[in-house]
């Protein structure tokens, strides 16, 4: 119901009359249409005049058939109304089951019966736990009571007072005796008595000999063991040597180590050909190995001779003039042989193999004229190339170091042992004053001759080992053989920088040491593949002119020969030496 009450005007009417003539206005409608017609339209209009009261009709209670508490579904994890205490709490409609126990009937969430859920600290849990597994008791959980709880315990130790026992948390105190007691002298002017902190315990047994009983079980063991087994044999193996052809004396009495002269080259020469070009066609193939060639290296100077070192454990030396044949093979490693060098004359080489030893040999008779060994696989030998040191040579080794070796003494006379990897390679730079060396550990480090100190250290986050190195035939670059695929150039003079602009790509030698090396003129870079192809690039373009297939397994070593034009020399995994024109 809306009661409007009317006020006269203030101009006319006295406040009298207002008084004793009040105007109602009397509106009955439903009370939805009062509030939206008196918000809308009688609310301006009468706003001066009257003032308004609303009283609102009665709530009326609906017919509900279902009763007025409206069930809630107990599988429900959320509600969607703010239920009320009757509705909440309201039993389960639907009918009972008459079968079920007491027991059955109960109102459960696990297995065993209903838990409710109790807040528990989880550093004092975990310090239970702990105390627990480690003492065998802890304090019992289920005390409620506040004046009895930390009272009880659970536990080997329940029958104990809590008062004596401690959580693993806390320090127990070593019991009188457990405490080990310790030599002391801190006299630090007794010079040889003083021990300071380093003083041992008093009852300290330092002697690690085993007992009589514990050494018969160890002889047991190693007995076991030795028998399992296959015999290691330390002892060098007695070096022998085969020569292959009739005459090795010419009608003079010269050797085969003399230098040819009737072929039409000069071999003689230190001046290299004028003009170098691509080899072609393959013209010669030597085989006689019987796996796969290691490294191969020129007669030095003239270069009429060609040894080659194998994986069957053998040297050979070849003709590369001539009949082409094998002049001698040389047998004295186990293993098989990783690096050869001759020594400036070519009267003798060293080889060095997988079995340890590295061994001098006369290159004419074959005979073995000394063994060296320090227990460690050496990866590459070379002579030190100046005359008045040629009896001194260095080794790179599988332990990260290069030994110099003196021939005369058969002694380590010198170690340099700065790398952090194996050992790869040794070059001589600098006129022989230097020597530049390149390790597993991905780094080219440059050595004052007898200064075990290097004087450079070239390593980049970029470089990857360097497994093959030569010297360009003008002594002023290093070609490197990168393991990223990769030949890099450095400078053997000064600073040895990487050369940025000659990089040569292409030919796939990860994984492989695949040799590098140069043409006479300095025209041409080749390189060995993992593919038993030949590659040859231009020098001053880094451009890739052409690729041979050369072998059927890894082409390893490719030499390109010092006094021609255009010969190449290749050495592969299939156990073939082939020249190249």
């Amino acid at each position: 119901m809306l009661a409007l009450q009317e006020y006269g005007n203030s101009d006319t009417d006295s406040e009298n009359e207002k008084d004793n003539r009040p105007n109602e206005v009397t509106i009955n409608r439903r009370i939805g249409h009062v509030e939206s017609t008196v918000s809308s339209t009688i609310l301006p209009q009468f706003s001066s005049k009257y003032t308004f009261s609303i009283n609102a009709a009665p709530d009326v209670a609906p017919k509900d058939p279902q009763g007025s508490v409206l069930p809630v579904d107990p599988t429900k994890n959320y509600l969607n109304y703010n239920p009320k205490y009757d509705e909440l709490y309201a039993p389960v409609i639907g009918p009972a089951n008459p079968f079920k126990t007491q027991q059955q009937q109960a109102e459960k969430n696990s297995l065993a019966g209903y838990f409710e859920p109790v807040h528990v600290n989880e550093f004092h849990f975990e310090s239970q736990r702990r105390t627990f597994s480690s003492y065998g008791y802890a304090l019992d959980p289920s005390v409620d009571n506040l004046a009895e709880e930390g009272k009880h315990l659970v536990g080997e130790s329940k029958d104990a007072s809590p008062t004596s026992v401690v959580s693993v948390l806390e320090k127990i105190k070593p019991r009188q005796g457990d405490k080990r007691k310790k030599v002391k002298n801190t006299n630090a002017a007794d010079i040889e008595g003083f021990l300071g902190p380093w003083g041992g315990y008093v009852d300290e047994k330092k002697n690690t000999k085993p007992t009589p009983e514990e050494q018969e079980e160890l002889d047991e063991i190693v007995a076991k063991r030795q028998k399992r087994g296959k015999q290691t044999d330390d002892k060098p193996l007695e070096e022998k040597t085969m020569l292959h052809i009739k005459d090795p004396y010419d009608y003079q009495g010269r050797s085969f180590l003399h230098v040819l002269q009737d072929i039409g080259v000069n071999l003689q020469t230190e001046d290299p050909p004028e003009k170098c070009f691509i080899p072609k066609k393959l013209i010669h193939t030597w085989s006689g190995h019987n796996k796969g060639i290691a490294t191969i290296r020129f007669f030095p100077k003239s270069a009429h001779l060609l040894l080659s070192a194998g994986m069957d454990c053998r040297v050979k030396l070849w003709e590369v003039y001539g009949d082409r044949r094998c002049i001698r093979t040389y047998y004295g490693h186990r293993q098989a042989v990783r690096d050869i060098c001759f020594n400036n004359s070519g009267t003798q080489f060293l080889s060095a193999g997988y079995d340890r030893y590295i061994k001098l040999w006369d290159t004419e008779t074959g005979e073995c004229i000394s063994r060296f060994t320090n227990r460690k696989v050496a990866y590459c030998v070379k002579f030190n190339p100046d005359e008045d040191k040629q009896h001194l040579f260095v080794a790179g080794t599988s332990d990260k170091k290069i030994v110099c070796w003196d021939i005369r003494s058969e002694e380590i006379v010198q170690e340099y042992d700065r790398h952090l990897g194996a050992v790869n390679t040794i070059t001589f730079v600098d006129e022989n004053r230097r020597f530049v060396s390149t390790s597993d550990d991905k780094s080219m480090r440059v050595w004052e001759w007898d200064i075990p100190v290097d004087m450079k250290y070239i390593a980049e986050p970029s470089m990857h080992s360097l497994p093959a190195v030569t010297l360009s035939p003008n002594g002023k670059w290093l070609a490197c053989q990168s393991m990223d695929n990769k030949v890099m150039i450095f400078s053997a003079l000064n600073r040895f920088k990487l050369n940025r602009k000659k990089v040569f790509t292409g030919h796939m030698v990860a994984g492989y040491a695949c040799s590098v090396d140069f043409s006479p003129d300095m025209s041409y870079v080749i390189s060995g593949d993992a593919d038993g192809k030949l590659y040859i690039w231009d020098w001053k373009t880094t451009k890739l002119y052409s690729k041979l297939k050369a072998h059927d397994n890894v082409c390893i070593a490719v030499l390109w020969h010092p006094h021609e034009t255009s010969k190449v020399v290749s050495a592969g995994w299939d156990g073939s030496l082939k020249l190249w024109d």
